[in-house]
């Protein structure tokens, strides 16, 4: 007979065990509390499902361009056949594997009739709120693993609480289901674990999430050559692990996006390979801007975890949990490399530090136990165990909360909000036949494209191509150097004017003339930003038109 506990983050035991002998049979008590873990988990599931799907309904604004341009644009292209590629997509340093899935929401859509302009503009992200609540469903699952329940609560908790994660989770980013695959398949990885926990795990399951968090975003494997190595070195069967494991889940995988994207290519084309040969062989991501070495430390994965940052720390000390904390570590560090640097890049870790967060507001929780005797001639005395919260820890979350929530609300429905606006109102306004064509005055990529004006009419941006050329300056550079002059070169190259043109406020002082000289009326402005970025202050969006029922 064998006899396991499973131990709390406190080191006592929970008081449960499970009993093998040598029939088949479960017991019942073992059944029932399967049962109620199952119960468990799809309460949890549920709530976190109905908490994104509010949250992607209150997110309003603007982050980056990629979640518009190399998710939805390109998945709108594939269903509706019209849609801007980018110059990635030519040079195949993208997959189709994660336009694909929306692409089968704008099919249902389509086949349905439901692709109205305001589903369209909803939809995206609310389906990925599924895969973000998938996301914080294992977070909890795998930090009961590791600490126990109480753990757990307190990591979803901080995983919900925190700004970044609100602001950021439920965006159409590829690096947002790289998250919700890391911490889903770390959860099936044995060398994470404490082998005298008897939580049940599938290294097989890990390596198909692995393999597909690479396929998805190739620079998923800086956390998968961490993850796959240290299990190699812990697994008695080596041998196996890699030959029978490894290397068929990974080929399977890596077979199946090479068809998918011969397919949509029409060629063969090896994505990892390309990815690695431009981010890292040739620093082509440095196009985009570069960061000091030390940015992720000093600077932006502490703005990600914002007031969390002192609760991971102490979460990491008191857990002395080397694996976990040694992944963070290797995460940053690698990626501080790069002369780019993005939040999103380091997503997929900020959730391991909530993790900690989590760890560190359990061990301040108090138990305070009071005992209470009553003696009579049949009675013996009983203990009463009451659960209170400390001031410090009430203190300690009515801090996250007054810290994280406004700042979440406020980066969600207001900072950069403008170019969403603008485009929304464009797609109203086109869905009525009212829209002929489209301009865009503004650095590139600065608002949605077709994938939320979803009208087959001509549109126009500025291009930021890398050029093969060093030092030469793109179209959208050249625009913010000298706006009169690149627009008065398009103007001369019109055969008709377009019928609107967008254009940020502060660039639309230095056109008024050639607005007014062509007869330009502004239709619509909306609220952007209350404070740069890193360009001049893009206060406004404002939309001209020459139509004069525009």
């Amino acid at each position: 007979m064998e006899i396991r506990k499973r131990k709390n983050a406190d080191g006592d035991g929970d008081g449960g065990a499970t009993v093998n002998s040598g029939d088949d049979r479960i017991p019942s008590s073992a059944s029932s509390k399967s049962s109620r873990a199952t119960r468990s988990t799809r309460r949890i599931f549920l709530l976190c499902l109905a908490f994104r799907v509010v949250n992607a309904l209150l997110i309003q604004t603007y982050f980056n361009p990629d979640e518009h341009w190399q998710s939805l644009e390109v998945a709108h292209r594939t269903v509706f056949g019209y849609g801007y590629l980018t110059w990635e997509w030519k040079r195949g340093i993208r997959s189709y594997l994660h336009p694909m899935l929306f692409a089968f929401l704008y099919k249902v859509l389509h086949l349905t009739g439901l692709d109205t302009p305001y589903v369209m503009s909803k939809a995206p992200r609310l389906m990925q709120s599924v895969f973000s609540a998938f996301g914080d469903l294992y977070l909890y699952k795998l930090s009961d693993a590791l600490y126990g329940e109480n753990v757990a609560t307190w990591s979803l908790f901080c995983q919900l609480a925190n700004w970044f994660m609100f602001f950021c989770m439920n965006r159409t980013f590829s690096n947002c289901l790289e998250t919700v695959l890391t911490i889903m398949g770390i959860y099936y990885w044995p060398c994470i674990r404490d082998p005298s926990k008897d939580y049940p795990v599938n290294r097989k399951w890990g390596l198909v999430i692995a393999a597909l968090a690479c396929a998805i975003r190739p620079t998923s494997a800086i956390i998968w050559l961490y993850v796959g190595t240290l299990e190699l070195f812990l697994t008695p069967s080596k041998v196996k692990f890699v030959v029978l494991e490894v290397i068929p889940v990974g080929s399977l995988v890596l077979g199946f996006t090479c068809l998918l994207d011969r397919l949509m290519y029409g060629s063969w084309v090896i994505v990892p390979l390309n990815f690695l040969k431009f981010n890292f062989l040739s620093s082509g991501g440095d196009y985009y801007g570069t960061h000091p070495w030390h940015w992720y430390f000093s600077q932006g994965f502490l703005v990600m975890l914002f007031t969390f940052t002192p609760l991971s720390i102490a979460g990491i000390i008191k857990s002395k949990d080397k694996k976990l904390s040694a992944l963070v570590l290797w995460v940053l560090t690698v990626y501080s490399l790069l002369g780019h640097k993005e939040f999103r890049f380091v997503l997929p870790v900020l959730p391991i530090a909530l993790i900690f967060s989590g760890y560190a507001l359990a061990q301040i929780e108090a138990s305070v136990s009071s005992l209470s005797s009553i003696t009579t001639k049949k009675q013996v005395s009983r203990k009463k165990h009451i659960v209170k919260w400390s001031p410090k820890l009430i203190l300690s979350v009515l801090f996250l909360l007054v810290t994280n929530v406004p700042m979440a609300l406020y980066m969600s429905l207001f900072h950069q909000r403008g170019t969403e606006d603008a485009m929304n109102y464009l797609s109203e306004e086109a869905y009525k036949g009212r829209v002929k064509s489209i301009l865009f005055l503004m650095p590139c990529h600065s608002t949605p494209y077709y994938s939320t004006l979803h009208s087959n009419i001509p549109m126009l941006f500025l291009d930021c191509t890398p050029s093969e050329e060093k030092g030469k300056l793109d179209e959208s550079d050249r625009f913010m150097m000298d706006p009169l002059g690149i627009v008065s070169e398009l103007a001369g190259n019109w055969s008709e004017p377009p019928s609107h043109i967008v254009m940020f406020a502060s660039e639309e002082r230095k056109l008024r003339d050639f607005i007014i000289q062509h007869s330009f009326r502004e239709v619509k402005r909306f609220f952007h930003a209350h404070f740069k970025v890193d360009r001049d202050l893009q206060s406004s969006v404002v939309v001209y038109s020459n139509n004069i029922e525009g």
